[in-house]
């Protein structure tokens, strides 16, 4: 008799949870931050902006760049992460490649890098769907980064202070999302005995 694939891919995807939950908490954290910092200092200029944008951008690929590594010998579209964590570096490097990029531009780049990771992480999270893993919370992350990029490409804000609260807004409920996904990840993970 062979065993359910299913379950063992649900096992793997627990297994992954144990392991990498923290990333997940890690980046849900640096959004929070991020969001707070753009929110306390709404007069913040378009240099600076850019500069708190290319920092979160690269510490957030990163990580997503390290958990695609230490999902690829468990999870086949371990792939997606890892394009996703390569997008958020590309974009992060961009912002600091343009210091003295004007408001237009850094709408731009923020939107189109936000429609870019969050259409990877639905198709992230229908991929781990189909293995049977905790995939709610990252198809919402997806689906608010879609929007958020939307927004800002269809709907350019005019003025620095009116893109800071808007990143600032969709950092802290993105980090938020990502803080929840992380805590249900560990408790499946530990409700299965995997840690």
């Amino acid at each position: 008799m062979t065993e359910n694939p299913i379950v063992d891919s649900n096992e793997a995807m627990l297994q992954i949870g144990k392991d990498i939950w923290w990333l997940l908490l890690i980046r849900g954290i640096f959004a929070v931050l991020f969001g707070i910092v753009a929110l306390v200092w709404p007069g913040v200029t378009v240099w600076a902006m850019v500069v708190v944008f290319g920092v979160y951008a690269i510490v957030d690929g990163l990580v997503e760049v390290v958990r695609s590594i230490q999902a690829r010998k468990i999870v086949t579209g371990w792939v997606w992460w890892l394009i996703g964590g390569i997008v958020s570096v590309a974009a992060g490097v961009v912002a600091f490649a343009w210091p003295e990029v004007t408001v237009l531009v850094a709408v731009y780049v923020i939107g189109f890098w936000a429609i870019l990771v969050g259409i990877l992480e639905i198709m992230g999270s229908f991929k781990v769907k189909s293995v049977g893993g905790q995939w709610v919370w990252l198809l919402v992350a997806g689906i608010l980064a879609v929007l958020f990029g939307l927004l800002l490409v269809i709907f350019p804000v005019e003025g620095v202070s009116s893109l800071v609260w808007l990143v600032g807004f969709f950092a802290i409920i993105f980090g938020i999302v990502f803080v929840a996904g992380a805590f249900q990840l560990r408790s499946a993970a530990k409700r299965a005995g995997v840690v």
